[in-house]
């Protein structure tokens, strides 16, 4: 502690309150250490009859960080369940859901690497104009793991459904991949280019959270589009050949079958022979034309 204030009774004398000065910043570790051991006297003052309590806006930011780090793994874990599910229904498979939910997460952890490499560590300060190097905000695993999971699952799914499409109808696992990246890359490339450039915007903002927050969605965005989804999905396609269609037969009794891709439905009927047309057309009546749709 670096200051101590007299204590100020109030006008009943059943509360005291007193202000602690740290030596270390808001944000440092020590401070919270502080925080701890001072909230660890609390059994001491009750068992002497009285209430300890400590607040102001460090203890409670600490408070904050520390309920958002207890939730991330549930988020990350309700987020990732509910993603391997829900693209279980869409490709009738196994293994694509499970890449998908990889790529995800290599998203997520590349962004947030950076994140730590630049703003805790104090890399490319010049560059970015960042005046010091601090911890990055506490809220910003959760904000980027919601944001990026929405984006990265829609470049799946633009990406892997063309793929789906083409393998129900050639069954050919090399061609369906290759469709399927030539049919969806540039919308792809298109919503990763336009969403790399609104959150890039950010950086140049003054204020260290704003920018760090945008610098972590862009970063994130462009690892997820560009060297997942660009490049790791169809290369693992391509590993897994056939058996990235395959599903456990007890699973896919269980599990709906949506048909997203209309593998399904009937065959639209042949138009009928030009000549019998003309034949139809000559045994007309005269001077009434035949007409069929």
């Amino acid at each position: 502690m670096a200051a101590v204030s007299p204590s100020v009774p109030s006008p009943s004398g059943d509360i005291v309150v007193m202000s602690v000065v740290p030596k270390s910043s808001p944000d440092a570790e020590a401070t919270g250490d502080l925080v701890h051991r001072m909230r660890d006297q609390a059994p001491e003052i009750a068992e002497a009859g009285g209430s300890l309590y400590v607040t102001g806006q460090t203890a409670m930011a600490i408070d904050v960080a520390g309920k958002l780090g207890d939730a991330l793994p549930l988020f990350i874990g309700v987020i990732v369940l509910l993603a391997l599910l829900l693209l279980a229904l869409a490709f009738r498979s196994v293994l694509v859901p499970l890449k998908a939910a990889l790529g995800f997460l290599l998203s997520v952890g590349a962004s947030l690497g950076a994140s730590v490499w630049v703003f805790q560590q104090g890399n490319l300060n010049g560059v970015l104009d960042v005046s010091a190097a601090g911890p990055v905000t506490s809220f910003l695993p959760i904000l980027l793991t919601g944001v990026l999971f929405g984006l990265a699952m829609d470049y799946e799914v633009f990406l892997v459904s063309r793929m789906r499409e083409h393998y129900e109808h050639s069954k050919d696992p090399a061609e369906a991949i290759a469709q399927g990246v030539s049919r969806s890359a540039r919308v792809v490339v298109a919503a990763a280019l336009i969403m790399v450039a609104v959150f890039g915007g950010f950086i140049f903002n003054e204020d260290p959270i704003i920018k760090s927050i945008g610098f972590a969605l862009a970063f994130g965005v462009f690892v997820d589009a560009f060297v997942v989804r660009m490049m790791l999905v169809p290369a693992a396609m391509s590993l897994l050949g056939r058996r990235a269609w395959s599903m456990p037969r007890w699973l896919d009794r269980v599990l709906p079958d949506v048909d997203i891709e209309g593998a399904r439905l009937p065959a639209p009927a042949r138009a009928e022979p030009a000549v019998r047309r003309e034949a139809e057309g000559e045994d007309a009546p005269s001077g009434k034309a035949s007409a069929r749709v």
